[in-house]
């Protein structure tokens, strides 16, 4: 079966999930072939040297993210080095955040604090989380 790539947009998730329910779960067996046929299967050795890559949040990810530390698009923008225009367009889906704009909010999620105590600016204190968490798929 050849691969095809789509983009997270070009995938109807629901569609998708109904699908996988639908059929019956393969045999290990099953999956060994698959993996066979499928001439660029990774081996142990290349998988242990293979460099992980985050996706890029969504812009629903941002704007939870921002609503959690309870900013403005300005206050967020000033306080963690984004240009107000910049956050913008990645909360409106507009434009997709760059590896290390990625890594960068990553860590704003993890640890706001670290981020200013970094860029030495004096903390604000965080508002419990609300549950919204970028994917680390």
């Amino acid at each position: 079966m050849p691969i095809v790539r789509k983009s997270r947009a070009d995938v109807d998730m629901p569609k998708l999930l109904a699908e996988l329910a639908a059929s019956r779960p393969r045999t290990e067996a099953e999956i060994e072939a698959e993996a066979e046929e499928d001439g660029g299967a990774m081996t142990d050795e290349e998988l242990a040297t293979a460099v992980v890559v985050y996706p890029p949040p969504t812009p629903a990810q941002v704007r939870a993210l921002r609503a959690s530390l309870q900013l403005s698009q300005a206050e967020f923008a000033h306080r963690f080095g984004f240009s107000v225009d910049t956050l913008q367009q990645y909360e409106q889906g507009r434009r997709v955040p760059s590896g290390p704009a990625t890594t960068l909010l990553r860590v704003i999620e993890s640890d706001p604090d670290a981020v200013l105590r970094a860029l030495r600016m004096p903390p604000r204190r965080v508002a419990a989380a609300t549950g919204a968490h970028l994917d680390r798929d």
